[in-house]
């Protein structure tokens, strides 16, 4: 159990981190430094909790990130750019936040002595379109230069190894995690089951980017949460990499998207669009590592998940939205 600590959170207004604080708010003090791009924390209420204080700032400001982290003995780096969308937009932003970022975020945890823990956010996409039960020791790739799609596994992969250079030789307590298609109640931006439900809940046409064969394993936030918590809580952790996800929640997009249409009873038609990009085709973790060393089985399954996220966005984007109207 995690309590009394001084935790200092990366991209604290987005949704893991929302979730995260939610489970260490009544019993810690917790600092959130965030540029609030996007912003979860607000809408949860969790920015006014009396053990929580609110830092607007940038990774990239590596001044403003060092003096607000003094103090701190736990480090949760969860802030970076991502989603496909942005990353084709602004590729030089996308690169600079997730290397750069990253590396001022690991020496101001270096300067400030960070004593318990120094969580890094990674990707699954480090291991390529074709990642099939991949373990954490299996290669990594970079992709074609001239392909968008791998600026941010590149910018990801270089913050992995920087990470396992400040522990070897400085010895920094880190620990690299690598979601898989991590989904939930206040999540932003563009996930696949988030837009699929707004748009199942209004009975609008469900978009897919190709042809869906696409397969994923999805991850409901609560179980990559609580995988984080005891990446935290377990010495045997440190120095290591895990990759987080649900390795039975697994389906196609276009699977995905018929789910969402059956357990939400929606009259939703389902379109094809163009491929963005260069799409990874398969990703699903091998989770024998989180299960063997730290004790960790994610729990929720798919259907169950859709329905969670569902009741959020119901309660939190539909209610907001229609009233705008």
């Amino acid at each position: 159990m995690i309590k009394g600590k001084r935790v200092f959170i990366t991209g604290g207004a987005g949704f893991i981190a929302n979730t995260l604080i939610g489970k260490l708010a009544a019993e810690n003090n917790i600092t959130v430094y965030d540029n609030f791009h996007r912003d979860t924390l607000t809408e949860s209420g969790y920015a006014e909790h009396p053990n929580v204080e609110v830092i607007r700032g940038d990774v990239l400001d590596y001044y403003l990130l060092n003096r607000s982290m003094k103090g701190a003995e736990i480090v949760v780096h969860a802030a970076g750019i991502a989603g496909i969308d942005t990353v084709l937009k602004d590729p030089i932003r996308t690169m600079r936040v997730n290397m750069i970022g990253t590396a001022n975020v690991l020496e101001a945890a270096y300067v400030n002595n960070v004593s318990d823990r120094v969580l890094e956010f990674s990707t699954s996409e480090v291991f390529g379109s074709m990642a099939f039960k991949s373990a954490e020791d299996d290669n990594t790739v970079a992709g074609s230069a001239g392909e968008a799609r791998w600026v941010y596994a590149v910018s990801k992969l270089a913050g992995e190894h920087l990470a396992k250079a400040y522990h070897t030789q400085l010895g920094l307590p880190t620990v690299t995690l690598r979601p898989f298609n991590v989904y939930g109640p206040g999540q932003t931006g563009e996930g696949a089951i988030l837009v699929f439900i707004r748009q199942a809940l209004r009975n609008e046409d469900l978009h897919i980017d190709g042809d869906g064969n696409q397969i994923r394993a999805w991850c409901y936030v609560d179980d990559f949460v609580e995988c984080l918590m005891r990446c935290i809580e377990d010495d045997r952790a440190v120095g290591e990499s895990f990759n987080i996800g649900n390795a039975r929640a697994v389906m196609t997009v276009l699977g995905l998207a018929q789910t969402v249409c059956r357990v939400l009873d929606s009259d939703s038609r389902i379109v094809f669009d163009p491929p963005l990009s260069a799409d990874v085709e398969l990703r699903i973790p091998g989770v024998k590592k989180t299960e063997e060393l730290l004790g960790f089985k994610a729990g929720i399954d798919l259907e169950e998940g859709i329905r969670r996220t569902a009741e959020w966005v119901k309660e939190k984007y539909l209610v907001v939205h229609d009233a705008s109207q």
